[in-house]
């Protein structure tokens, strides 16, 4: 039923470490680029990391660049978020999502529109 399944979300201390985990439910999303976006209560969802099929380029929202990692395991259909550092502004609803092509050279990684599966979300929330 969904796609996409998200996990490793939680509550977390400010300057703690988070590991989110995105596994394909059902299909493979080998050849899709991927990313991860977040939403808070009252804002609209927001891009936070994208990963070309391969792997072989990422892409950061500026308020996780130097902080997050982002990566993919082909072999077993999933896809990670390190995020490192945690600040209470990372509080959020956090999704992985494909994208309709291998990369993100279409439309962009930051458009939603261009990614075609969601998953559920997972909760992530900072205390400061």
């Amino acid at each position: 039923q969904v796609p996409l399944v998200e996990s490793g979300g939680g509550s977390v201390q400010a300057g703690g470490s988070l590991r989110l985990s995105c596994a394909a439910s059902g299909r493979t999303f080998s050849t899709n680029a991927m990313g991860w976006f977040r939403q808070s209560p009252g804002k609209e969802r927001e891009f936070v990391a994208a990963i070309t099929w391969s792997g072989a380029f990422v892409y950061y929202a500026d308020s996780v660049k130097g902080r997050s990692a982002i990566s993919r395991d082909n072999a077993k259909n999933t896809m990670d978020l390190q995020i490192d550092t945690l600040k209470p502004e990372d509080t959020a609803v956090y999704y992985c999502a494909a994208r309709f092509q291998r990369d993100c050279s279409d439309l962009g990684c930051y458009y939603e529109r261009g990614y075609a599966h969601w998953g559920q979300g997972t909760q992530v929330t900072v205390s400061s």
